[in-house]
């Protein structure tokens, strides 16, 4: 019946495509008609990725699956997750012949999902795409094929390869870690974590603070000597000007909130079964803050960001793609106006997006420039002021400020260009000046420059939207820098920055997925504000999120699991940090115990 209903009545064969009833025969005529834009809409709304209908996913034709070891082609054993791999070949019996042929076959394989396991990554299967991996995935797969060569004698630099990690899997990460090093390997690694510091061998901090007011470094030397100094020691506690170590020594603290706020409604999902998701039935609740927890692999990112956010966003008729397995949305969600998902995509598409402009700064800035009595006098508009736009920009580079060469058997080179000198501006434009500084000047100011430099003239209108930046902990990065050179978590707070400076009034669901990576506790303390201001509005926060700070502050909590894979995809608990601390079953809970003690839970 699906198949006639697709395909059409199998009496309608000797028809034209154009004259059969079907959905493929619909679709053919929309096809057709591309050149109308309503008919590309249409298309566009039905248009997705589907499994293939000749070999169902698998990528390998069918006399591949022929061939079968234990009873098990190869197409089956790469959908198990690594957990159930490494127990059937442990399990595997072969005899003569294949028991020689294997045996050190079956050692390379074993060895190498054993350390998958012990990064934590049990839960994966061998077909999962790459581009469906989170950095730290990514990074700790990099890491097993590190400890499945046994090099000795190397350096292994990480950058923080903590992004995505329960506290639970840290500890993993930590013990791996320490393999290496204990094979006579030097690791170095960036990050922001307290549980890696805690167990690192030396410590180097750079600070204190961020772009010019950094670059030097605060401190050095082991987590022993920062809690244990004595007094004939250079080291001062007192004085220190290390954020890390003021936190790490307990100085300074990201607060638990005194309470938690209380809520009303919720937008209710029913039946919520995308991958490991067990048909659950969860409450979001409105006007609050909400972390979604659990360890990696536990479901988290299925139930927001492939079920909620795109099923509220059809609810809302907006465009979306299409959500995952749900049986009905329900409860208050009318009492929304928007959606929006804060991910870690760069800013723009573009080399020339930048964080000024992302937040409409740069039209005020231009605009100023305009104003100049010089530039009226030339007739220099605020278009002259683009680096977009024909006029004022540099035409030798377009603006960009560099002229790519194309190298044929190397990489392209990238030079500075002759004519302005990677000012990307003509010379005339760079002579219109605002209190001694041209439009270039102003981008290449701090975001932290730029509101002392405009506030100390009084202009008010810059200032406040760029403010936002600087209340993210964005202070440090240039007005005009290209977005393609911030990390994930920069790109996530100038859109955090961006709707932030709208103050939009209408009620607005943020949901944000590991908003903290690449976070100090500085920066995370400040990011809290900023969000508790977007409440204080009458929006409502969703977080995905592992770190410890962040869930204390909730003030409701989703726990997903026990485990990852399919070991998870239920709800362990929910309510405030304080409930899900005294959940037993709760892994989470377990290693939030220690953030609460202060809370007497």
């Amino acid at each position: 019946q699906k198949a006639m209903l697709w395909h059409g009545l199998p009496s309608d064969k000797h028809l034209s495509p154009r004259e059969q009833v079907s959905i493929d025969a619909f679709f053919q005529m929309v096809k057709e008609n591309q050149h109308k834009i309503q008919y590309r809409v249409l298309l566009s709304r039905y248009r997705g990725k589907t499994i293939c209908p000749k070999c169902h996913g698998t990528r390998l034709r069918p006399e591949a699956t022929w061939v079968k070891i234990g009873g098990m082609s190869i197409t089956e054993l790469i959908e198990k997750s690594v957990d159930n791999l490494k127990a059937w070949f442990d399990n595997l019996v072969l005899e003569g012949n294949e028991k020689k042929i294997a045996e050190r076959l079956l050692h390379e394989i074993t060895s190498r999902l054993q350390f998958l396991q012990d990064v934590g990554l049990g839960y994966l299967t061998l077909n999962r795409p790459s581009n469906t991996l989170s950095g730290g995935e990514s990074q700790r797969i990099n890491l097993t094929t590190n400890l499945g060569s046994s090099l000795v004698g190397s350096v292994y630099i990480l950058d923080e390869p903590s992004i995505g990690l329960h506290s639970r899997d840290t500890d993993k990460l930590i013990h791996v870690l320490r393999e290496l090093q204990k094979l006579h390997n030097t690791v170095i690694v960036v990050e922001h974590d307290e549980e890696i510091m805690r167990a690192a061998d030396y410590i180097v901090d750079v600070g204190p603070d961020a772009g010019r007011l950094g670059g030097e470094i605060v401190f050095e030397g082991s987590i022993e000597d920062i809690l244990n100094q004595s007094a004939d020691q250079q080291y001062d506690k007192s004085k220190n000007n290390s954020h890390t170590v003021r936190y790490l020594t307990g100085q300074d603290i990201i607060p638990v909130p005194q309470s938690r706020r209380p809520w009303n409604m919720s937008v209710d999902i029913k039946g919520a079964r995308m991958n490991n998701l067990r048909g659950i039935d969860v409450k979001i609740p409105l006007n609050v803050m909400t972390v979604v927890t659990g360890v990696s692999g536990s479901g988290k990112s299925s139930l927001i960001k492939g079920i909620l956010y795109p099923a509220l966003k059809r609810h809302l008729n907006e465009v979306a793609d299409m959500p995952g397995d749900y049986s009905s949305l329900e409860g208050d969600w009318k009492k929304l106006a928007h959606v929006e998902f804060v991910d870690q995509n760069p800013i723009g598409k573009s080399t020339r997006s930048n964080p000024a402009t992302y937040v409409k700064a740069y039209d005020a800035i231009r605009q100023l420039f305009a104003d100049q009595p010089l530039a009226k006098q030339e007739g220099y508009t605020a278009q002259y002021f683009s680096f977009n736009a024909e006029g004022g920009r540099c035409e030798e580079c377009k603006g960009a400020g560099v002229v790519t060469v194309e190298m044929q058997f190397m990489a392209d080179l990238v030079l500075k260009c002759d004519a302005c000198h990677g000012h990307r501006f003509k010379k005339e434009i760079l002579d219109v000046r605002y209190h001694g500084k041209n439009i270039y000047d102003v981008l290449e100011m701090t975001v932290s420059e730029a509101i002392a430099f405009f506030t100390e003239y009084g202009n008010n209108t810059i200032v406040t939207r760029l403010k936002p930046l600087e209340d993210v902990g964005l202070g440090y990065i240039k007005l005009g820098q290209n977005s393609s050179t911030l990390s994930g978590g920069e790109n996530q707070r100038v859109k955090l920055a961006y709707f932030i400076s709208q103050e939009r009034q209408e009620p607005t669901m943020f949901i944000f997925d590991e908003p903290t990576t690449g976070l100090h506790f500085h920066d995370i303390h400040r990011l809290l504000d900023s969000f508790n201001a977007l409440i204080t509005r009458g929006h409502t926060i969703v977080i995905i999120e592992h770190n410890l700070d962040v869930i204390k502050c909730g003030d409701y909590i989703i726990d997903l699991g026990p485990e990852g894979g399919n070991k998870g995809g239920n709800i362990v608990c929910c309510g405030t940090p304080e409930d899900i601390v005294r959940c037993k079953e709760s892994i989470t809970g377990y290693y939030l115990r220690e953030k609460l003690t202060n809370n007497n839970v």
